[in-house]
């Protein structure tokens, strides 16, 4: 007999991990997959992180850590914030997890009840609808169009919140949309959410050092609302650490005690090797980040170059990450050997059977009829890829 207890049947798999799982199975048979599904950076940890890796092994860093993290990391974090944000948090206010994934599920966790409304911005990374649900919260929807750059404006917002409203979830730089909030627009929300004191804010702020617009801007620097916002980062995309798996979040001292408590229940402490890591990380200067927010740059504008070539195909320009998302309506409808192209799903496929370009559809992030490409290869990888999607795409009818 097999039982499934019914918040686990109610969630939904990751399809971005279930299209990057399709692009290995196909490259396990010999076929050249060019995957741009997975959301990573494919530059090599740097050095001299992995040299304080290796360093924390020799010092016998192998033994549980603290639950939080260590203070040195913690150090580290609250230093970080100070000098790049102008944030004062304290190591009190302060924890690292097993990613930024798991410290967004804490945050949700403990402040989300049964029953609670979540508002979440469309489109959205796929795992935030999936985390309210488990908590037994309501997501709220406030969709958004391309044509508005994939922005919630503050008449959204305020439309949206309900007497259950109890938080909202804010992503900037944006995945899947690569959207980047400006500070008078945080602005904006800040005013509205000061007259609510109900809900808090949690901001996920994963892709700060992929930012192309310039200075990036935390919603946690609006003193009237700071105390009720929990700010999500780690090192995996800034500093090339995604198998590292170490994030962490800061907040009013009471969240941090709660996720902490949480988080002693379900992992304990994140890997002491990983935050060594991230301890050099943190402290080893941004030349890294810098060089590597340059190359996303080049190649964002070489796939925006090239998408908008693709006839059909409608984009707009990230401000940031390494994502874009075009909207490929205009194919709906159309067919190619007797097999219609239904939906984003179909097309999505149809790229990879036909073209052997891996994407994620855009049902995923809430956006139907749009797919989520990532820039995060190569610079001939990424042509070849469009040359591909432009041959195959013409061939619909």
């Amino acid at each position: 007999m097999e039982y499934i207890s019914r918040k686990i049947r109610k969630l939904s798999d990751s399809q971005t991990m279930a299209m990057n799982q399709k692009s290995r199975d196909l490259q396990d048979k010999g076929v050249d997959v060019i995957n741009l599904s997975v959301g990573e950076p494919d530059f090599p940890t740097p050095p001299h992180v992995k040299d304080a890796a290796r360093k924390a092994l020799d010092d016998n860093f192998t033994f549980y850590s603290p639950v939080g993290g260590y203070p040195d990391l913690k150090q580290a974090i609250s230093r970080k914030f100070l000098s790049e944000n102008g944030l004062n948090y304290g190591p009190a206010n302060i924890m690292a997890s097993n990613g930024a994934k798991h410290s967004l599920a804490n945050a949700i966790m403990v402040l989300v009840d049964d029953g609670d409304e979540v508002i979440v911005p469309s489109p959205y990374w796929v795992t935030y609808v999936e985390l309210v649900k488990l908590a037994g919260g309501t997501n709220v929807i406030v969709k958004s169009k391309i044509e508005d750059d994939f922005k919630m404006s503050p008449r959204d917002l305020e439309e949206a919140i309900t007497p259950k409203t109890r938080v909202l979830l804010l992503c900037s730089p944006n995945n899947p949309t690569g959207t980047v909030y400006t500070k008078e627009e945080l602005a904006g929300f800040a005013e509205i959410l000061s007259r609510h004191p109900g809900i808090f804010v949690i901001s996920d702020e994963i892709y700060e050092h992929i930012n192309f617009s310039g200075k990036h801007e935390s919603i946690a620097s609006f003193k009237e609302i700071h105390d009720r916002v929990i700010v999500i980062n780690g090192v995996s995309k800034a500093y090339a650490m995604t198998g590292w798996r170490l994030g962490y979040l800061a907040g009013p001292e009471w969240v941090v005690k709660a996720c902490s408590k949480l988080q002693g229940q379900f992992t304990s402490g994140p890997s002491s090797i990983s935050q060594k890591a991230s301890v050099a990380a943190l402290t080893g200067g941004n030349s890294f980040p810098v060089e590597m927010m340059k190359a996303f740059l080049r190649r964002r504008d070489l796939v925006f170059e090239l998408a908008g070539s693709i006839d059909g195909m409608k984009v707009s320009r990230p401000g940031g990450a390494f994502y874009l998302f075009p909207d490929i309506s205009s194919y709906c409808g159309l067919s190619i050997d007797g097999t219609v192209i239904r939906d984003d799903n179909d097309f999505c496929m149809f790229l990879l059977e036909q073209a052997h370009v891996a994407a994620v559809p855009g049902t995923a992030f809430g956006a139907p009829n749009h797919i989520r490409i990532s820039f995060a290869t190569s610079d001939d990888r990424l042509t070849e890829a469009f040359k591909r999607m432009d041959k195959v795409l013409k061939r619909l009818k």
